[in-house]
């Protein structure tokens, strides 16, 4: 599982993972290139909501909580 790519919005609670790919376009994809979500980037995923959606993310050293829609377009790597 470490070689395949999976969606950020996949990745267990507490889990490393490292951005090797963004799937969106447009005004969506800013966004996360303004958040710190480039090629290489280290992400870890710290917690859910109590409703599940949001999960918060450090990226950079900053909390970045994303919706499952928009973190299902960051693939990752697992470390």
């Amino acid at each position: 599982m470490k070689d395949t790519l999976v969606p950020l919005n996949k990745i267990p609670i507490g889990s490393i993972a490292i951005v090797k790919k963004l799937t969106c376009d447009g005004i969506l994809r800013r966004r996360m290139l303004d958040l710190g979500l480039i090629i290489d980037t280290v992400v870890e995923s710290l917690r859910k909501s109590p409703s599940g959606d949001p999960t918060a993310y450090e990226i950079r050293g900053a909390v970045i909580a994303l919706r499952s829609e928009e973190a299902c377009s960051v693939l990752v790597q697992l470390i």
